[in-house]
């Protein structure tokens, strides 16, 4: 199916939920046992994929409650029937992901420089956007979400009171995690999932070796 093009109002009300989502980097850190944060994405990611499919397949009252909130926010109308994945669908992938493999500081650092950076690339890119970078994206929007993700990653590790070699890894992870999400095309993995997992590589392997 083509994509449905979305208003920047609409692309705001994507981000603010994108945003809403840093609660996981509390639970991530704050939860003493990693199995139960897992639990948890698993359970919200298995619910979130059932509840789309029942917008695909007209479900009674499950699709027209999802219609509601998401329907206009859909890049994409979905075919009758088919499994939608969203970018919320890889937003709970990657949580679960980083959760299991990663040490709860470097998978929180990790979902934080996702779920702000690529809120930040998306709304300055299409608000301000003037030189323009592969994929139809802007180079303004790369500058973003590098500022604000790294911003949000130092102030997350000041909170968390982590070793100085972080904030060095974390500037060092953030720029293929940059490229991931500027040639997110071209990988076929959606960004959502990819920069969770290469910062949280980064900061796990400065963890490893402190």
């Amino acid at each position: 199916m083509a994509d449905v093009p979305i208003s920047y109002w609409e692309e705001w009300k994507r981000k603010l939920i994108h945003l809403s989502s840093l609660w996981m980097v509390f639970a991530v850190v704050l939860i003493p046992d990693r199995w139960v944060t897992a639990g948890l994405f698993a359970f919200m990611l298995i619910g979130t994929l059932v509840w789309e499919h029942a917008y695909a397949c007209r479900w009674p009252v499950l699709a027209p409650l999802y219609g509601f909130f998401f329907r206009r926010m859909l890049r994409k109308e979905p075919e009758h029937g088919a499994w939608i994945v969203s970018g919320g669908s890889y937003v709970l992938m990657a949580a679960l992901l980083v959760t299991v493999l990663y040490q709860p500081l470097a998978a929180g650092g990790a979902l934080a420089v996702m779920l702000t950076g690529d809120a930040a690339a998306a709304l300055v890119g299409r608000r301000f956007g003037r030189h323009k970078a592969p994929n139809n994206k802007s180079w303004e929007g790369v500058a973003a979400f590098l500022v604000v993700g790294y911003g949000v990653l130092v102030f997350y590790l000041y909170l968390v009171g982590a070793p100085a070699v972080l904030y060095f890894a974390g500037a060092l992870a953030i720029l293929p995690a940059c490229a991931a999400e500027l040639f997110e095309k071209q990988l076929r993995i959606d960004d959502n999932f990819s920069i969770p997992v290469i910062v949280g590589a980064g900061l796990q392997i400065a963890l490893l070796l402190q």
